[in-house]
């Protein structure tokens, strides 16, 4: 059945790609985060091991939300590793020199991208496609990158 809640088709479409976007850079992320949990070692071995599993249970929620408000505008969200790395604006780590510092230093600059990306997106999204119901969305998901983001700054100093 056809979504009509008031956003044009092509509207919707636009606002679904860029969800889309944004699943794939928060997917990308939830693996990297798991990947520095799995392989963290050091001094602050157990603080770290648990904070990136607080962090990577968190991202796997927004991505879950991302998703489903994807669902709600009538289209399907992505769900295949190649199109997650086709679509995302991250990188993967390449399992060389993972020391904490490198790992938290990484998840920093990551969360600083999608923060960034959100912040112009959800602009977009509420003056050009007329979707303020997406633009508060992403907004309130940009605020959890940024407690993310904080609570790692914390960690490094």
């Amino acid at each position: 059945m056809k979504t009509q809640i008031g956003i044009s088709d092509k509207n919707s479409t636009s606002i679904a790609d860029l969800l889309n976007t944004w699943l794939a850079d928060e997917y990308l992320l939830i693996t990297k985060t798991k990947n520095f949990h799995w392989n963290v070692t050091g001094n602050n071995f157990i603080g770290l091991h648990e904070f990136f599993e607080s962090q990577y249970n968190l991202l796997d929620k927004i991505a879950d939300e991302v998703a489903e408000r994807i669902r709600q505008l009538g289209h399907f969200a992505i769900g295949t590793m190649t199109d997650f790395l086709k679509m995302t604006h991250l990188s993967e780590t390449k399992n060389g020199d993972l020391t904490s510092k490198n790992m938290l230093q990484e998840l920093l600059q990551d969360h600083e991208i999608i923060i960034r990306w959100l912040r112009t997106q959800s602009e977009a999204v509420q003056e050009k496609l007329k979707d303020s119901g997406t633009s508060d969305f992403m907004t309130s998901q940009m605020e959890k990158h940024e407690k993310m983001a904080w609570m790692i700054r914390s960690f490094m100093h």
